[in-house]
Formats: structure tokens, C-alpha cells, sequence
């Protein structure tokens, strides 16, 4: 019997589980934030020192937390960008993958290669503010001094696998990991470098790509190191996902991302086309508008908050008694309308009720996410069930909405360190040479039953409205 260990380094804290290699029982957790410093007014820094996530991952690991350990996994918060010098130190501090300052270089590196039609067949993805690409340009135009220093280019779990190994020559990534860089195809499994120079005005040396299931190094101890991934990769491992199934995440905003057998290049940047940690393909289709439009909705009646929403909307019925929310109350990025507002449509005497305005906020959401699944599906993605993340995904309303509305299968899984378990699992592959069968995730599994056609009326309730309010605006998706 092998024991691995598995990190997860998110921007706040480090999770550490201990594995059985074989089984994947947790054996043992450690757990530490981050020492990180405060801004002035008490909010946190935008860059980052990186020995903060060294110094986390030692108190984590503290009282002999890795004893036995023979292999351990990385995961870390995605398209965090370390830029090193020649002599591998530091040029600047760390950006973090949510870094808002970047937005006009996105804009700029956009246009300098020709649209987002000319990025998605690029690499895959049309470039946001939290791409480490788009970082890349925001230090030549906003840093020119260190943009002309940086001679190596590394991300959060590049870095600290790095640092693991003890600075050797060779530095890694994994394609995961890549995939989201903004200068790396998961459709050709290649680098472009060319797109490293357009942003940052000349080369750098980027991280060898390892395959699946290979190691970084090993220490001078003996322990092996993986390859390490971001952290949607390694939740995806974490949970055990396959091919036929999608994660639908329910944050402020949401996500629909499918395992698949291939890149999708979408030539209208809908769907970013990022690789997994197996080998695999994860396409992603985001929304702004998911748990932000329960909390409007809750503030707009009055509520306490969400919890109180989802007992409201229990009181109505499917369909919300005509009420229809088309949710996009920030604008939406699917379909693409940036500058639009949100819609009720509906209102009649019987629907004006404040349960049905709380199940037409649930619902709306829902048939939301539901269109960025079908730009999936329209693709040949197949989806025979959903595992759906997020707090809000405990919520009766969302339970009882989510199967006849996604016209599926959903798993709700129980709360665990997804992101630590399958860097875990990433370990015990290196450490083998043979993918781990690793029971899955305890979960509670809804079906949509007898309500299905009930469902698929409510979607279509919400298209027509949709269709109206904003004709064509679904033409090109996915295309």
C-alpha cells in the first residue's frame, strides 16, 4: 500500500489530504492560510509574494503530517503568473488569476492579433483579464522595466513544483495548466510563442508540458513530485468526471464545463476550450449571472437572504405561473450581450406574487445555465448526467428545478476538498504508472422523473422570451 499526498494552494489558504494510493480513503488533513499582507483600508493586496504559498504549505504540512508520504500532487489557484529572471528569482510579485487591472490589455492583445475569431482558433480561448497572456501585456505597457527582465514564465503549481524539487534546470507544467495560459493550444498540444512575444515585446522561456500520469522530478529523498494542475482540473479528477458528464458551477457567476474527447474551437469565443488532467478535453461555457441573480432577488423582496428565497419559490410551481427572468442583470457573455440588462416577462395579475418572482429567479438561472450547457451539446458534447457545485446547490428550489430543467441526471456531491483529492490522485498515477479507479464522489443523485416534459415547457417558455427580447443573439454561439 503507497500513501500520497495531494495540495490544493487556492488564493486564501493550503489543503493538504493524505491518501491511501490505492483506495483514496483519507488518511489525514492539514490545513493553513496564507500569510498574506493588507492593503491599506484592510483589503487584500492584488499581487502576491509566492513564499507566502511556501510558507502556507509549511505550516499545513506541520507536526508530521507527510510521514510515509512517497508522492505528492500540486493543485493550485489557476493563471496566478510568476515572472522570474534569468537566474529564476522573481521579477515582480505574483499576479492571481483574478486580477481586474488587466482588462484594457485583454482588449488590446484582442485587436493587436486580428479578433476573438483569430485567438479561439489560436489556442482555443479569446483572451480575459485573468489570463496570464493578458498579464504578460499589462507588465509591458504598465512595468516595461520588469517586462524586459522576464526571462521564464510560470504559473502558481509550475512554481511550486518547482520549488518542491529544490530549483532544478528542467521546469513543468501540465497540460491543464497550460491550456489556460493564453499561449498554449490543447487543440494541437503545442506552445505559441509568438503570442508570448505579441504581449510581452520579446521571448521567454515557458515550462515543458508533461503527458498524463507523468512525474516533475523526484526529490533527493525519494519523494515523487507530479505534475501538478490547476484547480479545476484537479477538482474534476478529484470528483472522478468521465465522458457524458458536465459540472455545473453556481458562483455570482456560472459555468458549464463536459468532459470531451477533443478541443472545441469555437470561432466566437463562447466556449474556451481547456484540457484535464487525464488526457481528456473540458470545454467550458461561462455565464455572468448565477447566484447574483438569487441574491438580487432575494434583496428586491425583502428577504433575509437566499435560504429564505429558495422557501419562497417552494410555494409556487414549475413555470412560475407565466413569470419568466431572463437573468442577465451584469450583461451576459452567453448569449454575448454585454450591454444588456436583465427581463421579467409575464406579469399578470394571478403572477404577481412574490413566490412566483422567487421561482422565476430560480428557474431563470437555471434555464441560463441551461442554454451555455446546449452550446455544448450543439457541438456534439454529450451529457447523460450533471454534477452541480456551489452552496446554493444544497437549496430545495435548486433541487427540485435542476434535473427537469437540464433534462438530465444531477449529482449533488457532498462537500470535500475536491481540488486537494485529485492532486492526491495525480500523485498515486505518478507514483504507479497506472490511473487510479478511485471510488467516486459520495453524492446525492436527483432524477428528473415524471417532470421532464414539464421542464422542457419551462425551457421553452424561457427560449421564446429570450428569442424575443433578444432575436438572433444565439446565431453565431458555438458556430
Amino acid at each position: 500500500m503507497g500513501i500520497v499526498a495531494g495540495l490544493d494552494s487556492s488564493p486564501d489558504f493550503t489543503r493538504i489530504v493524505v491518501c491511501d494510493a490505492d483506495s483514496g480513503a483519507v488518511l489525514k488533513q492539514g490545513y493553513a492560510p496564507h500569510p498574506l499582507e493588507s492593503a491599506e483600508g484592510g483589503g487584500r493586496l492584488a499581487d502576491v509574494d509566492p513564499q507566502a504559498w511556501l510558507l502556507s504549505l509549511g505550516e499545513a504540512a506541520g507536526g508530521g503530517l507527510l510521514e510515509g508520504v512517497q508522492a505528492i500532487g500540486v493543485s493550485t489557484q489557476q493563471n496566478a503568473l510568476v515572472p522570474l529572471d534569468a537566474q529564476g528569482n522573481t521579477v515582480r510579485p505574483a499576479m492571481p488569476g483574478g486580477d481586474k487591472r488587466t482588462q484594457a490589455s485583454a482588449a488590446d492583445l484582442i485587436d493587436r492579433l486580428g479578433g476573438r475569431e483569430a485567438w479561439a482558433q489560436a489556442v482555443g480561448c479569446v483572451p480575459q483579464a485573468a489570463h496570464p497572456v493578458t498579464k504578460l501585456r499589462w507588465l509591458a505597457k504598465h512595468e516595461p522595466e520588469a517586462a524586459q527582465r522576464v526571462a521564464l514564465v510560470l504559473q502558481a503549481h509550475d512554481w511550486l513544483v518547482w520549488q518542491l524539487l529544490g530549483r532544478p534546470s528542467r521546469r513543468t507544467t501540465d497540460r491543464g495548466g497550460a491550456s489556460g495560459t493564453g499561449y498554449w493550444s490543447a487543440a494541437s498540444g503545442s506552445y505559441r510563442p509568438d503570442l508570448v512575444e505579441l504581449a510581452l515585446g520579446h521571448q521567454a522561456m515557458l515550462p515543458e508540458v508533461l503527458g498524463p500520469g507523468a512525474a516533475a522530478g523526484t526529490t533527493p529523498e525519494g519523494l515523487i513530485i507530479s505534475a501538478g494542475t490547476g484547480e479545476t482540473m484537479a477538482a474534476a479528477f478529484g470528483l472522478g468526471v468521465r465522458q457524458g458528464d458536465a459540472v455545473v458551477s453556481l458562483g455570482a457567476s456560472g459555468s458549464v464545463m463536459a468532459v470531451h474527447h477533443e478541443a472545441l474551437v469555437d470561432p466566437s469565443g463562447t466556449i474556451t476550450s481547456l484540457a484535464d488532467a487525464t488526457g481528456m478535453h473540458l470545454p467550458v461555457v461561462h455565464t455572468l449571472n448565477a447566484v447574483r441573480t438569487l441574491r438580487g432577488t432575494a434583496d428586491m423582496l425583502g428577504l433575509s437572504g437566499i435560504e429564505e428565497l429558495s422557501d419562497l419559490a417552494m410555494k409556487s410551481t414549475p413555470g412560475s405561473h407565466g413569470l419568466v427572468m431572463l437573468p442577465y442583470l451584469e450583461g451576459e457573455k452567453t448569449p454575448n450581450l454585454p450591454h444588456t440588462a436583465g427581463t421579467l416577462s409575464g406579469l399578470r395579475r394571478e403572477s404577481m406574487k412574490p413566490e412566483h418572482l422567487a421561482r422565476a429567479a430560480f428557474e431563470g438561472m437555471l434555464c441560463g445555465l441551461g442554454d451555455a450547457m446546449d452550446v455544448l451539446r450543439a457541438r456534439g458534447v454529450e451529457v447523460r448526467r450533471v454534477f452541480l457545485l456551489g452552496a446554493v446547490a444544497e437549496l430545495p428550489a435548486v433541487q427540485a428545478a435542476a434535473p427537469m430543467l437540464f433534462g438530465t441526471q444531477v449529482v449533488v456531491p457532498q462537500p470535500a476538498d475536491y481540488a486537494a483529492l485529485g492532486a492526491a490522485r495525480q500523485a498515486a498515477w505518478a507514483l504507479s504508472g497506472q490511473l487510479p479507479q478511485w471510488q467516486g464522489a459520495a453524492a446525492q443523485v436527483l432524477e428528473p422523473g415524471e417532470e421532464l416534459p414539464v421542464g422542457q415547457a419551462v425551457r421553452q417558455q424561457f427560449t421564446a422570451v429570450r428569442e424575443q427580447t433578444h432575436p438572433g443573439a444565439f446565431d453565431s454561439v458555438g458556430a
